[in-house]
Order: C-alpha cells, then sequence, then structure tokens
C-alpha cells in the first residue's frame, strides 16, 4: 500500500488499466475456451448471457480508459457522444410524429451541447436544473407550437424522459471528474472508475443471485429474473468491492461500502425501470434491430449508469460539501 502511494497519479491509474485489462483478457480467453469446448452451451441462454456481460465489461474498461486519456474535456465530449447515440436510440423506438421534429432538434442539438457545456465549464448549480427546469418548461412550448394535439401529453413525456436518461443522467459521470476534493486533485478518473466497477459488479451479482436463488420476481411482465432479494444481495456484493476500493477514492472503508451500495441500486433499479419501457416498445433490448436504430444496443450497456451517476454524484457533493 505505501508503495502505491509513493508512485504518482499517472503511474496510479496506468496500474490500473494494466490490472484491470489484464482480468477482462483472461475472462475472455475463459469465455472463448469454453465456447469451443461446449457450443451448444455457448449458443444457450447462458451462454448469451455470459457473452453480454462480457461485453458490459469491456464497454465499461474502454469507455474508464478513453476518458482517462483524453483528460476532463476529452471525458466530456466522449460521454456527449455516448449521450448522443443513447438518445438517438431511445427516440427512434418510440411513436413520434412530424410536429415533434422540432423539440427533437432542440433535444439533440441545443440542450444536450449545452449540458456538456454547462459540466466541463463546471457550473454545477446551473447543470443540476438546466434540465428537470428549463427544458422541461421549454420542450412542451415548442411543441405546442406546431399546432399538433394529438397524444399531445404522451409524446411529449416520451421526449422528457429521453433527456433526462440520456443526457441529464450520463452528464454526471464525467461531472465527477471535476469535483474538487481537499487532498484529491487529478485523481477524478479513480472515481468514476469506482461509480463504474460498482455498477457493474451489482449487475453480475444480480443476475447471478437471480439465477441461482430462482425466487418469485416481483414483476413478471417486465422481467422474470428481478426481485428484490436478488437486488439486495448485487447491491450488497458491490457495496463489499467498492470497501474493498476505498484506498483509491477520498472516501474512508464506511463510506465507500455506503456510496458503492447507493450507487450500486440505484444502477440496477434503473436496469428493471429501463426493461419495462424496453416491453412498452415491444423490444427485448435497445437497438437490437439495426436496420431500424441504426445503434447495437448501446442503452442497454449504459442504462444503469445513467441511473446511478446522478444519484451517486448528488450525494457525494452534498456529504462533502463541495
Amino acid at each position: 500500500m505505501n508503495m502505491l502511494r509513493n508512485l504518482s497519479v499517472d503511474q496510479q491509474v496506468a496500474l490500473l488499466f494494466v490490472i484491470v485489462f489484464g482480468l477482462l483478457m483472461l475472462a475472455t480467453a475463459a469465455v472463448v475456451g469454453w465456447s469451443l469446448r461446449h457450443p451448444e452451451a455457448s449458443n444457450g441462454a447462458t451462454g448469451r448471457h455470459l457473452k453480454r456481460d462480457l461485453r458490459a465489461l469491456w464497454t465499461g474498461a474502454v469507455l474508464f480508459w478513453l476518458a482517462w486519456v483524453w483528460g476532463a474535456l476529452g471525458a466530456t465530449l466522449l460521454f456527449g457522444i455516448v449521450s448522443f447515440l443513447a438518445l438517438r436510440e431511445f427516440i427512434t423506438l418510440q411513436h413520434t410524429r412530424r410536429s415533434d421534429h422540432r423539440s427533437l432538434i432542440l433535444a439533440f442539438f441545443v440542450v444536450l451541447p449545452l449540458q456538456y457545456l454547462i459540466v466541463g465549464t463546471r457550473h454545477f448549480d446551473l447543470f443540476t436544473v438546466f434540465i428537470p427546469v428549463y427544458v422541461f418548461f421549454a420542450l412542451p412550448v415548442v411543441s405546442a407550437l406546431a399546432g399538433d394535439p394529438e397524444r399531445f401529453l404522451e409524446r411529449n413525456a416520451k421526449i422528457q424522459w429521453g433527456i433526462v436518461v440520456c443526457v441529464y443522467g450520463l452528464s454526471h459521470a464525467p461531472a465527477l471528474l471535476l469535483l474538487d476534493f481537499p487532498n484529491y486533485q487529478g485523481r477524478g478518473a479513480f472515481l468514476l472508475f469506482f461509480l463504474v466497477f460498482v455498477v457493474v459488479i451489482a449487475q453480475l451479482a444480480q443476475e447471478a443471485a437471480s439465477r441461482w436463488l430462482r425466487r418469485r420476481p416481483v414483476a413478471r411482465l417486465i422481467s422474470r429474473s428481478f426481485s428484490m432479494r436478488a437486488w439486495a444481495l448485487g447491491a450488497l456484493a458491490a457495496a463489499l468491492a467498492g470497501a474493498l476500493l476505498f484506498w483509491a477514492t477520498p472516501f474512508k472503508v464506511g463510506q465507500a461500502l455506503a456510496m458503492a451500495f447507493i450507487a450500486a441500486g440505484s444502477g440496477t433499479f434503473g436496469e428493471f425501470v429501463m426493461k419495462a419501457l424496453k416491453r412498452d416498445a415491444g423490444v427485448h433490448h435497445w437497438g437490437n434491430r439495426s436496420a431500424v436504430t441504426g445503434a447495437v444496443g448501446l442503452l442497454d450497456r449504459v442504462a444503469p449508469l445513467c441511473f446511478a451517476a446522478p444519484v451517486f454524484f448528488h450525494f457525494v457533493r452534498w456529504y462533502f460539501h463541495l
């Protein structure tokens, strides 16, 4: 531990990446070897879940690596691009009308870049209210000016919900890089990694618990695997993993445990909500039909982060009076 503390910030992050990508390569090799030995099982439900979980891990690791390589400004631009693609994926599967085009142009080309510009300039007070207050009032006005009252509330609610999840929620992830902790300057990448790590651990642990416990689902029509006991086990597993990473964060052990539980629990609940939205849209995966969306299910991978990031960010900022 003393040797780690004596390393520079860049050396510590580089070592972290060596460990993370080394473990992912070992896991990938193990999955490939298992698939070659058991081709039938690898094409079944278990194999598909395993490959999907592995892809989610790689996605999170690569996003974290790019965020560190490009710095705070580059990370903000990166997450802005991810938000754009996720919002496109969400909106494409919703029923919109020609009269919604003005609102969609406002969402994609005004609201999204302004939100990330506010993040990059560290105007956190405006950042937290820009979308929930100003955008929520502006979008219905723009839509009403189009003169189309048919399903007005439903159409506007869908656009607003997409902005909240894909733009407002996800924009809190790069904001973590800009929080100014005393004696923690230049280490925001660790805080972002902490968030991504505990959210992924919670997902994996919850799915494993769901298959092992075989409890009655809370909402069968939304998810046949989600139960409160599996959710709790997933959040607790993530909390313990987060406590082991306390040394890389500004938290003490107990604080890291609590913060990880809050972030992980929010992320897994968020994924459950997104499953309900997918059922309403009549799809199993966001972007599962590339001919329709032009995407590859990006929102499936970042949805838990979209819910966990704002809860984690605001709780940290409130607790530490930042």
